[in-house]
């Protein structure tokens, strides 16, 4: 079989690559095109070509679900508030509900606290503010008594007996912890309307993967992504994406959490969707 000449291959990424930044800008010619020829112009060709024609347009996670879960780690790493703006707004241009924004970064005070999350929700207002055609009205939801009890079968639907060995390990050292995990983190975040339990999971992935210091989290997030319903093929592309914008070693060290996630899924039978 005859190769594809280097020069077809690479004008063929590039258009995949601008293809994919054109719908997620919502522009014909993105300005991220231009906004580096006068300093490093082969680093915005490099953009388009890894993060959108290798990375952004592979099969798996839809677009906008890629685009959730790249505004989930944004958020979560709190240090590139112009992109978290631009994929703000690009998870609005590929068909992302404003409700299912503002869910993702309530859910972003569970893994990277209340200071991300709230300098992202003001992002995200003005992304909001910044188009007419969006009237988003908040969804409020009222304070429950039954938090707990609500918490724990929520958490048993997504990380099961891995959860519940979370719950466990703080029994002897700090057991309020534990039920504030149970309430707030799986009776408040997790049961809110608005973003299925998949959408949660891939997000959770994404910001565990990205922040780097979270890795059992991220083993027991991938058991909770593959028991309600997510796939492998998704769980690794999702860690795949974090290298664009959490840097290689942050993906490749997610890589090795999946490995084991995966073997020991397949060694007691529980192998989950592929």
């Amino acid at each position: 079989m005859n190769s594809v000449p280097s020069t077809l291959a690479a004008a063929n990424r590039f258009e995949r690559g601008a293809a994919v930044l054109r719908a997620v800008s919502g522009t014909e010619h993105p300005e991220a095109l231009d906004s580096l020829a006068d300093i490093a112009p082969d680093l915005a060709r490099l953009t388009v070509e890894f993060a959108y024609g290798d990375i952004n347009a592979r099969p798996g996670p839809t677009l906008p679900q890629r685009q959730l879960a790249t505004v989930a780690a944004l958020a979560a790493l709190g240090n590139a508030m112009p992109q978290l703006r631009f994929h703000i707004d690009g998870a609005l241009n590929v068909g992302c509900a404003p409700g299912e924004i503002v869910e993702v970064l309530i859910h972003v005070s569970l893994y990277a606290g209340f200071p991300a999350a709230l300098n992202a929700l003001t992002v995200a207002r003005e992304a909001f503010r910044a188009r007419p055609d969006i009237d988003f009205t908040p969804t409020t939801v009222s304070a429950a008594t039954d938090r707990f009890d609500r918490g724990r079968t929520t958490l048993s639907a997504v990380d099961g007996h891995a959860g519940e060995q979370v719950i466990a390990a703080l029994a002897d050292i700090a057991p309020d912890l534990g039920r504030y995990i149970i309430e707030f983190g799986f009776g408040d975040i997790y049961s809110r309307p608005g973003l299925d339990l998949r959408s949660r999971e891939l997000a959770t992935v994404a910001m565990c993967t990205a922040l780097g210091t979270a890795a059992p989290q991220l083993k027991v997030h991938l058991h909770g992504l593959l028991n309600v319903g997510g796939t492998r093929a998704e769980a690794i592309e999702v860690i795949m994406q974090m290298a664009v914008y959490a840097g290689f070693p942050a993906a490749l060290n997610g890589i090795t959490a999946a490995r084991a996630v995966f073997a020991e899924r397949d060694e007691r039978g529980g192998g989950g969707r592929e």
